[in-house]
Formats: structure tokens, C-alpha cells, sequence
């Protein structure tokens, strides 16, 4: 019997220990790597297929503040693009046989608010779904293929932009900002280490992502060179040639200009937990 009670006392002990050591230690935040797939949404994929991911991969530090919320920066770079091609099943959309890639190069500050209590190293709060939102900016710079030689759209005006035919039409810059709206859901491996998945939806102030707005220039907005071919933005500007008669009229539409481009980011993430120790209180 005596020996049984020492058991017990030993057992209950050791249970107080663990726990002290739960309740002192801190997370202050995560160091993490990100990587996954990014998808394109606009002129030229307005139904929101995801038939073209791209890579996506990012860094990003998380700061808790409590185990409910927390402050999140990262960096992200992504590849975007899309085709006419693609379009099948719309007849105009087709025979616009535009199309674009372009490089993203992303900064964002985001709150992340979880469903669950989070405390990594006790595994009774080791799993949380949340959502998370931000603000963020990114570069971009569409460009796309011309006899297998990679051409930027955006000095070429391709809508008529910085042209005498259309001085109200400005050139668009390589910079816009975004604001991040996703959920996640992430799981704490062991007291160091933390996996996680997200999808995050973009939301952007530009709508030349894809160098593709508003309605064509027409021919006359792109002269012809001196030895009267016709210069490279008339050729790129309007490349339904390609697919038999020309549609590129001045005036007809080209785009959508009532909807900003987005995009989207689906990615695995892994980080590695900042633990501070703070003394248990005696009570």
C-alpha cells in the first residue's frame, strides 16, 4: 500500500510538472516557409476555371498575440498566366486568341483569427482552422509570346495607351495593391514545429494584370513602321489575324473594365515556433 500511495504522488507530481512547463512556455511567433500553386481570375478567364496553376512560394513571419490571434508578413512570389485558347466554349473570347504570363512579386501584412485555442507542445490545443485577411501590394508585368520571342506588353499601349488617338488613356504601372481573404487550417507537430494549408483569395486595384482592360484602339491608334509593316504593338494588340478575319475594330470590347483582375494562392506552409519561457505563478 505504501508503495502505491509513493506511485501516486509521484504520478500526480510529474503531471504538475508538465503542466507548469505547458503553462511557462510562450509562443511568441513562427518563422515559416510557404509553397504551393497560384491561379489568374479576369478578362481572360472571367468564369474562374482553374485549368492553369502556376507556382507560388513565399516566406512569412507570424506574431501571436494570445492563442486565438495573430499578425502575419510575408513575401510571395508567384507566376500568373492564361490563353484565349482556353476559352473554348465562348466563340469571341476565342478568336481573341490573346494571352499573357506575367511574374508576382508580393508583400502583405495579414491578421490570422483562429477558431480554436492554439498552444503549441500541449496536445489538447494542437489543431485550429482560421481566417485570415490583410492588405498587401505587388509587381506585375504582363507579357506574352510573339514568333517564340517573349514580348512586355505594357510599353507597347496595347489599348491605345500614351497614344494621340487616346490621350485619356494613361499607361499602367507595374505596381498595384492587393487584400488577402482566406481561410486555413494548421496542426502543431511537436513543440517546435507547426504545418499548415491555406487557400487566400486576392482582391486587386488594377485591372491589367493581363494587359487586358477596356475595348481595342483600332489599327489607326498603331501606325505602321517607316518600311510599312505593321509595328509590334498593332500586331499584338489584336491577334484574332491569327485565327482568320480580324475582330480588333476601335470601340468593340476587349475586356471588361467594370472587374479589377485577381488571383489566387493554395499553399502548404511549415514554420518553426519562437518560445519564451516565463516563470509559473504560484497560483
Amino acid at each position: 500500500m505504501q508503495k502505491l500511495f509513493l506511485s501516486g504522488v509521484i504520478f500526480v507530481l510529474c503531471s504538475l510538472q508538465g503542466k507548469s512547463q505547458w503553462e511557462s512556455t510562450v509562443q511568441e511567433g513562427e518563422f515559416g516557409i510557404a509553397a504551393g500553386a497560384a491561379h489568374y481570375f479576369g478578362d481572360l478567364n472571367p468564369d474562374f476555371h482553374l485549368n492553369r496553376p502556376k507556382i507560388e512560394f513565399g516566406v512569412f513571419f507570424r506574431k501571436q498575440f494570445g492563442n486565438y490571434i495573430a499578425l502575419r508578413i510575408s513575401g510571395s512570389f508567384a507566376q500568373l498566366g492564361y490563353s484565349d485558347v482556353y476559352n473554348t466554349q465562348n466563340e469571341f473570347m476565342n478568336k481573341r486568341n490573346l494571352s499573357f504570363n506575367t511574374n508576382i512579386w508580393e508583400l502583405a501584412l495579414m491578421g490570422d483569427f483562429n477558431f480554436f485555442r492554439f498552444v503549441p507542445g500541449d496536445y489538447r490545443y494542437r489543431f485550429t482552422p482560421y481566417i485570415t485577411l490583410g492588405v498587401g501590394t505587388f509587381s506585375y508585368d504582363p507579357y506574352a509570346y510573339y514568333q517564340g520571342q517573349k514580348v512586355y506588353l505594357r510599353p507597347l499601349g496595347t489599348e491605345g495607351q500614351g497614344s494621340a488617338a487616346y490621350p485619356k488613356r494613361k499607361p499602367y504601372g507595374t505596381m498595384a495593391a492587393c487584400f488577402p481573404l482566406g481561410v486555413g487550417v494548421k496542426y502543431n507537430l511537436n513543440p517546435k514545429m507547426n504545418i499548415g494549408f491555406e487557400i487566400v483569395y486576392r482582391f486587386t486595384t488594377t485591372d491589367y494584370i493581363d494587359d487586358v482592360s477596356t475595348t481595342y484602339a483600332g489599327p489607326a491608334a498603331f501606325p505602321p513602321l517607316p518600311d510599312g509593316q505593321p509595328s509590334l504593338a498593332g500586331l499584338l494588340q489584336d491577334r484574332s489575324y491569327e485565327t482568320g478575319t480580324p475582330i480588333g475594330i476601335a470601340g468593340r470590347q476587349r475586356g471588361y473594365s467594370n472587374q479589377n483582375d485577381s488571383y489566387v494562392f493554395a499553399q502548404l506552409m511549415l514554420s518553426i515556433n519562437i518560445t519564451s519561457y516565463r516563470c509559473p505563478s504560484a497560483k
